[in-house]
């Protein structure tokens, strides 16, 4: 592989609300061990004094909190193309070698001084497709696909976290371009794991307000087994109003890190009936957390944990009932199935995450690839 001169500061944008934060904390903590000056954008609501406690702790880090919007709360293009022109300024003013958006949404408003990757972690044409099937699109999702399309058209660099997703990705966008496909990582919390037989009780984590995380459908194989408490921790009201009303059901709230390592450490099944879940980092926390995991049977679960977790079908809550219910009872049939989902979640190491994405940031700046993306 050739070795490119890799930049001396990055400029990342991110959003505080879910994964996206994850991901940027841990790829600013790998491109930091090497020496690298990092600052971090927030756009979106703003950080909690944890994550506020978290960027403080890493040398060389920086946190910037906006006050601009996301790509998904915006009311108007021109909002859109405000949080652009002033991200490109505030990278310009920082002097970053590379700039990474977490949407490319961001990207074709604006001239930029240095060459720019954009991960496409999630976006409104995707969910759209996934959850309606892509008729009828609505007048406030046309223009902010558009402003994603023209974004994955512009960016120096597309990178997407699973394969699945990419190939989604292309079919919404009629993308002819080539985007890489880089797993995410995340370094394993520590946990004091209990013994099998001491935990107890299903888990899920997420934005629960979210549609596309499914956990109606939780709920209501929750209200199935009585027997079995089933808890979920994560938001039930989005930035953009969503919510979420669970009957049966624990609502956990929002949790930072050390508490979310402590429920995955007493419970003692993962589940996610996710419909639409580009990556899904908390099911890669609940795998180091030895958790046996049951997932929704959609494509980038099955790229990701194929072999490693139960997969059920999408809208089915009796047979998500009867499936955790038997497995809840089976203290060694859960002990096997959190073993498979722990060794698979160590390839998906933060070295080869960091690795992957430090080559993706070096390449931007070889003369030849920067004149290849300016023709």
């Amino acid at each position: 592989m050739t070795r490119h001169a890799g930049p001396s500061r990055v400029f990342l944008s991110t959003d505080a609300v879910g994964g996206v934060w994850q991901y940027t904390l841990e790829l600013a903590r790998a491109f930091a061990r090497r020496r690298v000056e990092v600052d971090i954008a927030v756009l979106g609501p703003g950080v909690s004094a944890d994550q506020r406690r978290r960027v403080a702790d890493l040398h060389g880090v920086r946190l910037h909190e906006t006050g601009l919007p996301l790509d998904w709360t915006a009311n108007a293009p021109s909002e859109l193309d405000i949080a652009s022109n002033t991200l490109a300024a505030l990278a310009q003013q920082l002097n970053a070698d590379t700039v990474q958006l977490h949407t490319p949404a961001l990207v074709a408003q604006s001239l930029w001084h240095a060459p720019v990757l954009a991960v496409i972690h999630s976006c409104v044409g995707t969910w759209w497709s996934a959850m309606r099937g892509g008729a009828d699109i609505p007048d406030d999702f046309v223009w902010r696909m558009a402003a994603v399309r023209t974004g994955l058209r512009a960016a120096s660099c597309v990178v997407a976290p699973t394969r699945a997703f990419a190939e989604m990705v292309g079919r919404t966008y009629d993308l002819q371009r080539k985007i890489d496909v880089v797993h995410n990582g995340r370094a394993a919390a520590k946990f004091s794991l209990k013994d099998r037989t001491e935990r107890e009780g299903v888990l899920a984590v997420g934005r629960l307000w979210d549609e596309a995380k499914n956990m109606t459908l939780l709920d209501d194989a929750a209200k199935l087994m009585t027997a079995v408490p089933v808890a979920a921790a994560g938001a039930n009201q989005g930035p953009n109003g969503a919510t979420v009303r669970l009957g049966r059901m624990q609502a956990l709230g929002i949790l930072d890190e050390p508490k979310i390592a402590e429920a995955m450490a007493a419970a003692r099944i993962f589940a996610s009936p996710a419909q639409y879940e580009p990556f899904g980092l908390a099911v890669l926390e609940a795998a180091h957390a030895s958790l046996p995991l049951v997932l929704a049977d959609i494509p980038t679960f099955r790229e990701l944990w194929d072999g490693a977790a139960i997969f059920l079908p999408l809208g089915d809550a009796a047979v998500w009932a009867e499936t955790l219910s038997d497995l809840h009872g089976q203290p060694e049939s859960c002990r096997r199935w959190g073993m498979k989902a722990r060794a698979r979640a160590t390839t998906y190491s933060v070295e080869r995450f960091d690795g992957a994405m430090w080559e993706k940031h070096s390449r931007m700046l070889d003369p030849a690839a920067r004149a290849a993306v300016a023709a």
